[in-house]
């Protein structure tokens, strides 16, 4: 006797065909650790695979693939290392059937990776970033909320044109302007002055604005420019400027205090730096608001700027050393066009 197809199976399996398809992408963090019992350390313990036994809701959205890039970001991170993500993000989304990334990382450097791909990918579809707060053996682990809302986001045709987005607690950031707030806390990433782009409920993924200030930077080379940051502080001497440039450095942020000013001796090197044809930003320690030639002292913003030095706006000191090194990387070395790209 024939053994009728069991219908409300072939229904579910038909369902799952036409769901649109989500690339996970582990690559270690925080929300990948687990509390050693020897050692009682948080350690890298359980793959993408294993988060994804986590969140079995995922399947109501997508269909998930996982690869399992690296396991523990934070060690890893270099300009080759993000060469390689944004290869294969832009690989992945080129597939029809794909409808977003999702990558989860360590949130000390989420920022920097954020910003990263959101210059080097060229792609409509979302990435969506995600990590964790709390470890995997915390009671109140933070990272099966924000992989689910991450899925939930990619699929989202909202999420389109938005560019690189973090989603943790609940709330979407743009990669230009988030950055991680508070050590620990779940709420750590915010958009300054600039504000959320979204939130996820329980039911819907809502958008509330767009970020316009965006731009693309083709990848042109696989080995990159070395660029270096150095802080501003009481008794900085810029004597460490002045030995990147002559060891060999390409560019220099300086993070600077204020709307960007430093003391005489941080202002000798970055005139130094100048004469060498290294390239010269200047950021500011301060969360919000942007650097600007306004003070006309020895080392004040304007006289900085009317060396030489590009101002780097709103960018914090670790994104602008992302941007100038795409700058160089792709042979556009000159002050203007460095200006134009930190004033776009």
């Amino acid at each position: 006797m024939a053994v009728m197809p069991d219908v409300q199976a072939q229904a579910q399996m038909q369902d799952s065909k036409e769901k649109p398809v989500v690339v996970f992408i582990a690559t270690g963090g925080t929300i990948a650790m687990k509390i050693d019992p020897v050692t009682k350390g948080v350690v890298p313990a359980i793959s993408g695979d294993d988060l994804m036994q986590s969140v079995p809701d995922a399947s109501k959205y997508a269909r998930i693939e996982v690869n399992n890039f690296s396991k523990m970001s934070a060690n890893y991170i270099t300009n080759d290392w993000w060469a390689r993500l944004t290869k294969l993000v832009e690989q992945t989304l080129a597939r029809p059937e794909v409808a977003g990334v999702v990558v989860a990382q360590g949130t000390d450097t989420m920022e920097e990776t954020a910003y990263w791909l959101d210059l080097t990918v060229k792609s409509s579809k979302p990435v969506v970033l995600i990590g964790a707060q709390r470890n995997a053996s915390s009671p109140d682990f933070d990272g099966p909320r924000n992989l689910l809302n991450a899925i939930r986001i990619a699929v989202t045709p909202e999420a389109r044109d938005k560019g690189v987005m973090v989603a943790m607690n609940n709330e979407i950031n743009a990669a230009r302007s988030v950055t991680k707030m508070h050590t620990a806390a779940v709420e750590t990433f915010q958009g300054g002055n600039y504000g959320w782009l979204g939130e996820v409920w329980d039911d819907k993924v809502v958008f509330s604005r767009a970020p316009l200030r965006r731009m693309h930077i083709a990848l042109t080379t696989e080995s990159f420019p070395v660029v270096h940051i150095f802080p501003m502080y009481a008794g900085a001497d810029g004597s460490f400027i002045r030995y990147a440039v002559d060891n060999g450095t390409r560019g220099i942020v300086v993070q600077a205090v204020g709307m960007g000013n430093m003391n005489v001796s941080m202002f000798e090197a970055v005139k130094y730096a100048l004469s060498k044809g290294v390239p010269v930003v200047v950021a500011s320690r301060v969360p919000n608001g942007r650097t600007y030639p306004l003070y006309g002292f020895d080392g004040g913003g304007k006289t900085t700027f009317d060396a030489g030095a590009v101002m780097s706006g709103d960018l914090s000191a670790q994104k602008s050393k992302i941007l100038l090194t795409l700058m160089l990387q792709g042979g556009r070395a000159d002050r203007e066009a460095i200006r134009k790209a930190f004033e776009n």
